[in-house]
This record gives C-alpha cells, sequence and structure tokens, in this order.
C-alpha cells in the first residue's frame, strides 16, 4: 500500500499532471487516496476540493465506475458528519455528466450541418448511397451514434450511480429524489425507452428495501408526511412519464405504487394530485380497451376536478368526457360470465372468470371504490350530478335515444349524424368505436321486444344508416350476434335457411344464460316482458301478490308488523347503552394494552439504543486508541526517520567537503555505512595529514623558488630595454592610423551634415507655422485641462472641507463620548474605592475581634498554667519532705564527694555559687544527683538515675583520690544542702512533661511552656551573684540534654 500523503499535497500534484496534459496520472494520484487506510480520518474540508476535482477527471474520462467506487467511499465518510458535502458532490458529478451531452449534441447537429456536398444537383453521395445499402440508419443516426450515445450511456450510468449512493438514508433522501427527477427528464428528453423502465424498476427496487433497512440508524420513514409526499410526488412524475412515453404497462405499474403509497399515507393527497392520478388512470384505461374502468375513472376524475376548474368551458369539456365515456361502455362488456364457447356449462363459466374477478377487484382498489363498478351505476350517478345539463347538446341527446327512447326502426339512423360529428373531435373519436358496439346491443334487444323473426336483409338495411368506415356487413353482424348470444345479453338462433334471426322465446327448449337475468334486464328499456321472462319470475311474482292480499285482507298483519319493529327498535335502544358502555371499556382496554406494547416498544428499543450507544462508545474508544497508538508510533517513525536522514544527510555534506578537498577517496557504500563520528574523525586525520603535506610542499616551494626567482631576474634584465623600445613604435603607429582614421570620419559627417541642413532649410517655413498651429491647438487644450482641473481642484477642496468638518464633527462626539466614559469610570472607580474601604474596615474589625479574642484564650491558658504550677510545687514539696525523712531515718548525710549535684546546669551553678568557702576543696564537680521520678520514688543507693553522661560522671566520682572523710566541713554541709535540694530534682535523662521541666531551686524557671520559661528568664537579675553565675553554664553543666543557641529557628517539636 503506498504511504499516505496530504490531501493537498495530492491535489497539487494532481494539477500539475493536469497542466501537462497527464490527465489519467492526475486521476491515479487522486484514486489512491480513497485506498489509504488513514482516508476515513481525513477532515472534509481537504477532501471536498479532491473529490471535486476526482469527478472532473472521471466525467472527462469517462471512467464511471472509478467514479462510483469513489463516490462510494466518499459516502461512507461523509454522510454521518456532512451529508450536504456528498450532496454537493453527486450534484457536481450529474451536471459535468449532462453538459458532456449537450457538448456532444451541439458538436452531432455542427457536424451535420458542416457535411460538404461537392455537387449540388446530386442528391446523394456514393458514400451514403453504399451506407444506405447496409444499414438503414441516417446521416445524423449514425452521427448521434458516434458522438452522443456514449456520453448518453455515461449520463446513465451517472444517474443511476447517484441513485445507489444516495438510496436509503433519511438525511440524502431530498437529493435522492431530485435526483430521480433529473433521471425521469432525461428518459421523458431523450426518448430512452429502455432505460426507463430500468429506472422505475431501480426505483421500485428501492422503495422494496425501505422495510428491510427500517432499522438502521438514518432509515427512512415512509411514516413521515413529507418523506411519503416526496415519494408520491416522484411516482407521479414516474406516471406522467410514462404516460408521455405511451409506455402503458410501466405506467399501470406506476400507478400501483401510488396505490400502494396512498394506502400508507396518514393524511388525504391533494385534490390537484388525485385528479392527476385518475387522469392518467383514465388514459391507460382507454389503451388498454378497458372501457368500464375508463368510465369509472373519468367519473372519480370529475368530482375533484369539477372544483379546481375555472371556466365553463372547463366544465362543459369534463361532463362531456364523463357522460360519453359511461355511454360508450360496452352493454356486452368482459365483465360479463363466460369467455369460452356455447357448450361450456354454468360452472365452467364461473370457474373460468376467477382471474378476471380478481383482476376486476385489484382495478376497484386502484379507483378507490368499495365495488365494482356497472354501466348503469355510472349513469345513474352521472345524473345525480347533473352532468346532463352540463354536457354538449349533442351528447344529451344520445344519452336520450340510447337509454330513454324505444325506436329499434329508427336508431340507427338517428345517431348517425351524433357519431359523426363526435368523430370530427380527435380527443372524442376514439369513442365511436365502443358507442357502434352499444348501438347494435340496443337495436337487437329492442328488436326482441317486438319481433320473434326478423330478416336479415331487414337488420342489413337498419344498420346502413352507418357509413364507412363504420359500415357493417353480414358477416360482422353475425359474428356480433355470437359474440353477444355467448355472453349472455341475447337470446338469438339464426336460420341461414330462411337468412333470418330468430329471438328464441320457448322457455321450455332454451337454458337461460347466467347472465341473462343480470345484464339484460339492467341496461335495457323495457317495452314488455318476454315469455321466458314471465316464466323465469312466475313464483316470485306469485308470493309477491299472495303477501299483498293478505295484507289487504287482515290488516293485523301490518299491525303486528309494526308491533314487532316498535318492540325490537326499544331494545335495541335499551341494549345500546350497554353495548356502548362496553364498546368504551373495550376500547379503554386495547388502548391501555396499546399504550403497553408501546412502552415496553419504546423501553426495548431504548435499551436496545443504549447497547448500541455503547458498543459503538466501546468501539469508538477502542479505535481512538488504535488510531492514538498508530499515530504515536507513526510519529515515532517518523522522528526517527528524520532523524536518521538529518544525520545521512550531514554524513553526505561532511563526505562531499571531505571528496571535494581530495583527499577521501571512499566508494558510496562505504560512505552510506560510516556515521558522522567516524566523518569527523577522518575529517580532523584528513586536515592533519593535509597540514603536514602543505607545510612540505611550502618548505620545498621556498628553498626552490629563491634561486629560480634570480635566475629568471638575471636573464630578463637585457630583454627589457628591447621590449621598450618595440613597445613605443607600436604604439606611434597605432597612434597615427587612429587619428588619420578621426579626421577622415569627421569630414564625411560634416559634409553629411550640411547636406541635411540644406535640405531641412527649405521646409522650416512650413515647420514653423505647423509648429505654431500645433502649440497653440495644444495651449488652448491646456487651458482647458487647466480649468477642468481648477474646477476639480476646488471640488476636492469642497469635499476635503466637507470631510474635514464631518472628521471634526465626529471628533467632537468621540470626545464628548469619552469624557462621559472618563465620568462613568471616576463615578465607578469611586463606589469602588468607597466599597473597598468598607470592605477593608470591616476586616480591621474582625481582626481586632479576634485579637481580643485570642487574648482571652491566651490568658485563661495562663491561669490554667499558673495553678498547675501550684500545684506541681506543692507535690515537689512533699517530695522534699518525704526524702528529709528519709535521709533523717537513715542516720545522716553522706559525704560530700558522694553527694549527687541536683539539678541542671543552672542548678548546679546556684549550688556551686552559694558555697563559696568550700570552693578552694577538691570538690568533684562531676556527681550526679539522683532526680525522682514523677512516676515514683528516687532510685536507692543515689546513683542509678540520669543519663550516660551523669553515670560516667559517677563512676569518675567513685574512683577519686579524695576520701570522705578528707573533705572539710563546709564543703560537706554544702554537699549536704545540695544532697536537700536536689533532693526534688527530677532524674536526668528522663523524660519529664512540659510544666514539671526547669531547674531546682527558688531562682530556676518554672515548670510551663515558652512564655513562662521566657518569664522566667527575664524575671532573673543581672545584679543578683546568683542569677549572673546561673546563666553562665560551666564544663561540667550536663543535664543529659544538647545545649540549644538561643534567638535562632527552632522546629516546634525541638523547641523547650
Amino acid at each position: 500500500m503506498p504511504p499516505f500523503a496530504k490531501p493537498e499535497t495530492v491535489l497539487k500534484r494532481s494539477e500539475e499532471l493536469i497542466n501537462v496534459g497527464q490527465h489519467q496520472a492526475a486521476l491515479a494520484a487522486l484514486n489512491e487516496i480513497f485506498t489509504s487506510r488513514r482516508f476515513k480520518q481525513t477532515p472534509l474540508q481537504s477532501l471536498e476540493p479532491i473529490m471535486i476535482r476526482f469527478v472532473d477527471l472521471c466525467v472527462d474520462l469517462k471512467k464511471g465506475r472509478m467514479a462510483k467506487e469513489g463516490l462510494m467511499q466518499y459516502k461512507n465518510v461523509s454522510q454521518n458528519t456532512n451529508a450536504q458535502s456528498i450532496e454537493l458532490v453527486i450534484k457536481h458529478f450529474i451536471k459535468l455528466a449532462d453538459a458532456k451531452v449537450v457538448e456532444a449534441q451541439s458538436k452531432a447537429d455542427a457536424a451535420v450541418g458542416e457535411i460538404d456536398v461537392d455537387d449540388l444537383e446530386e442528391s446523394e453521395t456514393p458514400e451514403s448511397m453504399l451506407l444506405g445499402s447496409v444499414s438503414a440508419d441516417q446521416n445524423k443516426d449514425r452521427t448521434d451514434r458516434v458522438l452522443v450515445t456514449p456520453w448518453l450511456k455515461f449520463l446513465w450510468e451517472a444517474y443511476r450511480t447517484a441513485l445507489d449512493i444516495l438510496r436509503n438514508n433519511a438525511r440524502l433522501e431530498v437529493p435522492y429524489q431530485q435526483i430521480a427527477n433529473q433521471a425521469l427528464k432525461f428518459c421523458l428528453q431523450y426518448e430512452r425507452k429502455t432505460e426507463f423502465r430500468r429506472l422505475c424498476e431501480v426505483l421500485r427496487q428501492h422503495l422494496q428495501n425501505v422495510a428491510r433497512y427500517s432499522h438502521h440508524a438514518h432509515a427512512i420513514n415512509l411514516a413521515d408526511q413529507e418523506t411519503l409526499q416526496r415519494h408520491l410526488d416522484t411516482r407521479f412524475a414516474q406516471l406522467n412519464s410514462a404516460v408521455e412515453l405511451e409506455l402503458w404497462q410501466e405506467a399501470f405499474r406506476s400507478v400501483e405504487d401510488i396505490h400502494n403509497l396512498l394506502t400508507m399515507a396518514k393524511k388525504a393527497p391533494r385534490p390537484a394530485m388525485m385528479a392527476n392520478y385518475y387522469e392518467k388512470l383514465a388514459r391507460i384505461f382507454m389503451v388498454s380497451d378497458n372501457n368500464l374502468f375508463h368510465a369509472a375513472a373519468w367519473n372519480r376524475y370529475y368530482a375533484l376536478a369539477r372544483s379546481i376548474a375555472k371556466t365553463d368551458e372547463e366544465h362543459t369539456r369534463m361532463a362531456s368526457y364523463v357522460l360519453i365515456s359511461a355511454l360508450a361502455v360496452p352493454v356486452i362488456s368482459s365483465n360479463a360470465p363466460g369467455t369460452g364457447n356455447l357448450n361450456k356449462t354454468k360452472s365452467d363459466f364461473l370457474q373460468g372468470d376467477q382471474e378476471g374477478r380478481s383482476r376486476t377487484g385489484r382495478l376497484t382498489s386502484l379507483l378507490g371504490l368499495s365495488r365494482t363498478p356497472t354501466r348503469a351505476g355510472l349513469l345513474k350517478e352521472a345524473l345525480n350530478r347533473d352532468i346532463l345539463k352540463k354536457a354538449r347538446p349533442e351528447l344529451r341527446e344520445l344519452y336520450n335515444i340510447l337509454e330513454v327512447e324505444f325506436h329499434p326502426l329508427s336508431i340507427c339512423a338517428k345517431i348517425e349524424p351524433i357519431l359523426a360529428s363526435i368523430s370530427q373531435d380527435p380527443e372524442m373519436a376514439k369513442y365511436v368505436k365502443p358507442l357502434h358496439s352499444v348501438v347494435l346491443t340496443r337495436l337487437f334487444q329492442q328488436l326482441s321486444q317486438v319481433y320473434d323473426a326478423v330478416k336479415l336483409s331487414k337488420v342489413m338495411q337498419l344498420v346502413s344508416a352507418f357509413k364507412a368506415p363504420h359500415s357493417y356487413s353480414p358477416a360482422e353482424i353475425e359474428k356480433f350476434c355470437l359474440n353477444a348470444c355467448k355472453k349472455g345479453h341475447l337470446n338469438i338462433r339464426i336460420d341461414h335457411v330462411a337468412q333470418a334471426i330468430t329471438f328464441q322465446d320457448d322457455v321450455f327448449s332454451t337454458d337461460a344464460h347466467p347472465a341473462a337475468s343480470t345484464s339484460s334486464e339492467a341496461d335495457n328499456v323495457r317495452l314488455q316482458a318476454t315469455p321466458s321472462e314471465l316464466v323465469r319470475t312466475q313464483l316470485s311474482r306469485l308470493a309477491t301478490c299472495l303477501d299483498t292480499t293478505l295484507k289487504t285482507i287482515d290488516p293485523s298483519i301490518l299491525a303486528n308488523a309494526e308491533a314487532a319493529k316498535r318492540e325490537v327498535f326499544a331494545r335495541a335502544v335499551a341494549a345500546a347503552e350497554d353495548e356502548h358502555k362496553a364498546a368504551i371499556a373495550r376500547k379503554a382496554i386495547l388502548a391501555r394494552r396499546k399504550e403497553l406494547l408501546e412502552e415496553m416498544a419504546t423501553r426495548k428499543e431504548r435499551e436496545e439504543a443504549a447497547a448500541r450507544a455503547e458498543r459503538a462508545r466501546a468501539a469508538a474508544e477502542a479505535e481512538q486508541k488504535r488510531i492514538a497508538e498508530e499515530a504515536k508510533k507513526r510519529e515515532q517513525e517518523r522522528i526517527n526517520k528524520e532523524v536518521e536522514a538529518v544525520r545521512i544527510e550531514e554524513a553526505k555534506k561532511m563526505a562531499k567537503s571531505l571528496q571535494e578537498r581530495g583527499g577521501l577517496k571512499l566508494s558510496e557504500e562505504e560512505l552510506a555505512n560510516m556515521d558522522t563520528n567516524k566523518l569527523v574523525q577522518m575529517q580532523v586525520e584528513q586536515i592533519e595529514k593535509e597540514k603536514k603535506e602543505l607545510a612540505e610542499r611550502l618548505r620545498l616551494i621556498h628553498r626552490k623558488i629563491d634561486h629560480l626567482e634570480r635566475a629568471y631576474r638575471r636573464e630578463e634584465a637585457p630583454l627589457l630595454s628591447a621590449d621598450y623600445e618595440r613597445q613605443k613604435e607600436e604604439d606611434l603607429k597605432y597612434h597615427k592610423a587612429a587619428r588619420i582614421t578621426l579626421l577622415q570620419t569627421s569630414k564625411e559627417k560634416h559634409v553629411a551634415d550640411l547636406e541635411i541642413k540644406k535640405r531641412l532649410t527649405k521646409i522650416l517655413p512650413d515647420y514653423q507655422q505647423l509648429r505654431s498651429i500645433i502649440e497653440d491647438k495644444r495651449r488652448g487644450e491646456f487651458e482647458e485641462r487647466r480649468r477642468k482641473a481648477t474646477e476639480q481642484i476646488e471640488l476636492e477642496k469642497e469635499k476635503r472641507r466637507q470631510q474635514v468638518r464631518e472628521e471634526r464633527r465626529r471628533e467632537r462626539q468621540e470626545a464628548q463620548e469619552a469624557e462621559r466614559r472618563r465620568v462613568q469610570e471616576e463615578e465607578e472607580a469611586r463606589v469602588r474605592a468607597e466599597e473597598e474601604e468598607r470592605l477593608a474596615e470591616q476586616r480591621r474589625v474582625e481582626e481586632a475581634q479576634r485579637a481580643e479574642l485570642e487574648a482571652k484564650k491566651r490568658a485563661e491558658i495562663e491561669e490554667r498554667m499558673a495553678k498547675l504550677q501550684a500545684t506541681a510545687d506543692k507535690q515537689r514539696q512533699r517530695e522534699e519532705e518525704a526524702e528529709a525523712n528519709r535521709l533523717a531515718r537513715i542516720g545522716g548525710a553522706a559525704p560530700a564527694a558522694a553527694a549527687p549535684a541536683a539539678g541542671g546546669w543552672r542548678s548546679r551553678a546556684a549550688a556551686a555559687a552559694s558555697a563559696a568557702p568550700a570552693a578552694a576543696s577538691p570538690a568533684p564537680a562531676a556527681v550526679e544527683s539522683q532526680r525522682p521520678s514523677i512516676f515514683g520514688a528516687a532510685r536507692a543507693g543515689g546513683g542509678g538515675g540520669g543519663g550516660w553522661r551523669e553515670r560516667e560522671a559517677a563512676k569518675k566520682a567513685a574512683g577519686g583520690d579524695a576520701s570522705p572523710a578528707a573533705a572539710p566541713a563546709p564543703a560537706a554541709a554544702a554537699a549536704a544542702a545540695a544532697t536537700a535540694t536536689a533532693a526534688t530534682a527530677p532524674s536526668a535523662g528522663a523524660y519529664r512533661p512540659g510544666m514539671l521541666r526547669g531547674a531546682a531551686a527558688g531562682n530556676a524557671p518554672s515548670a510551663g511552656g515558652w512564655r513562662e520559661r521566657e518569664a522566667a528568664r527575664n524575671a532573673a537579675s543581672p545584679s543578683s551573684p546568683a542569677a549572673t553565675q546561673s546563666q553562665t553554664p560551666t564544663s561540667t553543666d550536663n543535664d543529659g540534654f544538647t545545649e540549644v543557641k538561643k534567638n535562632v529557628y527552632r522546629p516546634p517539636g525541638r523547641r523547650a
């Protein structure tokens, strides 16, 4: 598969190929885009120009199949997003094909008109005679076959293609109907009967497929009134075209199509449309010699068209057609039972007429009638509509002669002038032949009422009133009688020996025909009943007479019947209410059942739609994911290719530069396999090599050039003076020759100039006169132009003044508008500033309230902490007392060396300051005190508490050289005091809550938070020696905690 190219690139390439005459290559280039997998992802804005150009090339090259494939692909892409695009392309395709047909037709006409005739007296050329001998076509026909027929075929294929692409899609329904109407006009314009039949089949097939594809997303809904109306319009256009082309079978099929669509319509079609429908049906029935349904169609047409007709002439014409069509329905019609010979029985007649009944019912439904029309019914309906008053006078007289009057001996003579008058009208002349059949039938029916037998010559004398071409021979009369007898309308026997026609009256020897009791009684003017009719109706007449007699003798019968009738009516009225309620209840049940079914169908459809949407969404997501992955992969491949191409291009450029220098000798394969690094390395090596070679060559040249130049100059010195002399001689010679040539040329030019001056002096007065004339003329023109220019300048100045005034007025308006906007903006700024000031004041009040609230909370916290501190002090005092009691029970104070130091570094510093007399004694500073735990009593032995530093100091103190006894008394007293003071200090290195952290002794800060400790430190006076000393830590101060610098940032978890 070829790589995908951008649509703009393909279009540009095709345009270039078209410009150089390569139309086939341009079409192939455009066709490649349809075979690409990325065709469906291409935007329609880019594809539409390509499709237009593609269609142009397909029409120019007669590539109908390729155009169909391309349009089908484009339809699949655009029908769900932009249906107007495919409509535009299809219409452009049809327009181009139609233009080609018109162009070919004009070329054919021009070709026929431009035939050169050498001999004007010669009617035909030898070539035309030869072609005429082998073909019946004329010159124009042959020219059309060569020039026009191929394009007509292409246009027909274009219509087929367009209909196949646009079919069965609700979004493309309107262009589909438009193309169908254009195709019908094409068949009608060029009289393409075969193509018209195929077009009708195509449209019929597409209509049948509507139900098959009803479950599709954009299926055609014939329940929609507008859609159904468009289909009806197309079928009526098809019917009109079929009638114009005289394709009556297709016209009848079109009528059936229209009838099927009308049965689906919820709304009655327009009267004008139905009138056209019945008019075309009447023409179809007339062509098919079905006079009965032809008259019924005219009757239906008149019922609709009489309200449309505007003039009395139109009313008279329509009424005349309705009346004459009804009169022309033969009495011996095809709807009478029996179509076989005279030997068939009644069952044979009925069995053979099943097909006729089916066809009759079909035609009846096409006319929208509930039952089959009859001649008598049509005439009765015409009389009810007062058609006799509106019809032509001769037709009224014809009706009276055929249907009202009884004159068997003069009927033909009276009707002949009327038929002659009717035959003069081309439209009504087609009714003359069926009227003759009706006249003959009436003639024999009326003769049978008067005579038992009639000579054949007498009959021929009666029908001799009909002139040619409607005259009759004895054989034709005999044939007519046989047909009437076979159809059951006449009971006749022909006696060829006596040359007479006998009307059978022997009721016991003749079996009555099935049609005898229906046709002849209804369609004939009765003078008297025949004997056979009297016999057949004897029982019915007897029953009627007896019933009348009983009612006359016993009037109670009528009274009882009337009472029974009233009782039946009463029961009917009583039961009507119950039946009405039952009908309403049943209707409600049916409506509810219908609603439930509709809800179920709607729910099912909704679920199916949701499932389809979910499947479509999943498929779309999968497709998008696949497309994204493919796009990412293609992008990565493109980047890799670009990088590789750049690398190869750089390598080629570098190799080329190296080759141009002449030092690199590599083949194409070696260059292709080398990368940039290798080439750079080779380039460096080449440069170094060239430098070395250049230096060596320069060294050799410098060495060689000194000696060579010296030798050249020695040899050149004697030759310079000789060359100088030779050059001076040549320059002098060239100077003399040039001077001589210049003098000669100047003399010749001077002589020529004198001749010209002498010749021009003669015409100088004329020249001056002409010049003055021209100058005067030009001066006048100049003055006129200057005047016009001055006027134009004044006009422009005035326009400019108006423009300046308008601009100044506009500037004033703009300044006023700007001032108004400025004032408005200042007002808005003032309001905004006031609002901001109000909001700021509100925030300040809120912050003050919040600060006050925080101060209250802080005071409460400090008060609570003070209470906790007091409680801790009391607890510490009790522990000190307990410790003192314990030490008193033990029996005295421990040596000073063994007494642990109490508190932290501040407490120890305070203790050291208070024991000033013992400073000279070697009291160990690293002795730790046993700090009591808040969770229990202090450890026994006085030494196990604290961290590792305290324990290490205790070990060192225990192993010292000084003995406890050697310590002086003040030191012992100080130690005892320190021991007593440190008894309340917590153990070093143990966890202490914040409220209990601090040094023992009164000058140590109390337990609590940072505020309490900060207040205690600030309370310590610098003038006190103890305070000063307590703030200066010593090397021995080690309470197990790391010293932290002051005034530095400490995280909340590290603050003490």
